[in-house]
């Protein structure tokens, strides 16, 4: 299983859509395989969600993010969590242990809402 995690540097990002980097890792039997790091490609309505589900994710965890990202991921059959804080490869454990779940925190909802804009 391909998890992408939204980060700013290794901690996981409080905003999907203006993160520095996903980190990408590569699961099996429940435990990390292999990991790298790839850049934001650049925000763009919509274009977050393809450009993740076409590398293979299968699971993207964030801290917060918009509802059109969320539908985009929905259709395309891939795990949301957010609501996620700390080092990004401790919460990819977490949810790996069954431990991580989403708070379902989309970003118009939360303290920096007037910080998300349309993503």
């Amino acid at each position: 299983m391909k998890i992408a995690v939204a980060c700013m540097g290794e901690l996981v990002a409080q905003h999907f859509g203006h993160c520095e980097s996903f980190c990408l890792f590569e699961t099996e039997n429940g435990k990390i395989t292999e990991s790298k790091s790839v850049a934001n490609p650049g925000h763009k309505p919509g274009f977050l969600p393809n450009f993740l589900g076409d590398m293979g994710a299968e699971v993207i965890i964030s801290g917060g993010m918009g509802g059109g990202a969320i539908e985009i991921f929905n259709e395309r059959n891939i795990e949301v969590i957010v609501g996620a804080e700390g080092n990004a490869q401790d919460a990819v454990e977490s949810y790996l242990k069954g431990e991580l779940k989403s708070t379902g925190s989309i970003c118009h909802d939360h303290m920096h809402a007037d910080e998300c804009g349309n993503h």
